[in-house]
């Protein structure tokens, strides 16, 4: 079936075999979503989930229930690809997430993302391609950094607990005999930290 505009053809129609269903979100509390929820509404959707949250969480409770009642057939659509995702790792992952399903995904102020058609699924190709060639030098940005870093003497790991002169005063401390758990309560660290210490020089 086909789910069509309900304002006189003022949207395209939206081939699916399922539902069509939206998805509206603005960031914050102030902005009104009525907007983006008549677009979705006079492009035929038949539920429409709508939150004010930030695009850079994850556990947005409005989508995990769209993600959660999603069948095969079934359409996404929002007016804004931003509103499914605030970075492309992130667009990409959701748009994966629909297909696996069996649903497609389609934006409506963005014509080439429809998932449903060739060019859709060309762009959404050469997208994620772009964003592992982004993630494959920031790999390398991170590693030379680091290779820089460990040449200019900079060390990497966790920071020590206590500082050198502590270091090698509590390991004096625990040649003479005193208990690990005094000398521990007196800097504030775990006795096993008094424990892995080197003998005092």
């Amino acid at each position: 079936m086909s789910a069509r505009s309900k304002s006189n053809g003022r949207a395209s129609a939206l081939p699916t075999t399922g539902s069509v269903i939206g998805y509206a979100r603005c960031s914050t509390t102030s902005q009104d979503l009525t907007p983006q929820i008549e677009q979705l509404r006079a492009a035929g959707c038949t539920r429409i989930y709508a939150e004010k949250i930030s695009g850079a969480r994850t556990d947005r409770p409005q989508w995990l229930k769209l993600m959660a009642s999603l069948k095969a057939g079934d359409a996404v659509l929002v007016c804004k690809i931003d509103r499914a995702g605030r970075s492309t790792r992130e667009l990409l992952n959701a748009i994966h997430e629909i297909g696996q399903i069996g649903a497609t995904f389609r934006s409506l102020g963005d014509p080439l993302f429809d998932t449903a058609g060739p060019q859709g699924k060309l762009l959404l190709a050469i997208m994620a391609a772009v964003a592992e060639f982004e993630r494959s030098l920031i790999i390398s940005r991170t590693s030379e950094g680091r290779a820089r870093a460990k040449a200019a003497g900079v060390r990497f790991g966790r920071p020590f607990a206590l500082s050198p002169f502590q270091r090698a005063e509590a390991a004096r401390r625990r040649e003479a005999g005193e208990p690990l758990s005094l000398i521990a309560a007196s800097y504030g660290c775990s006795a096993r930290t008094i424990m892995r210490l080197g003998a005092a020089s």
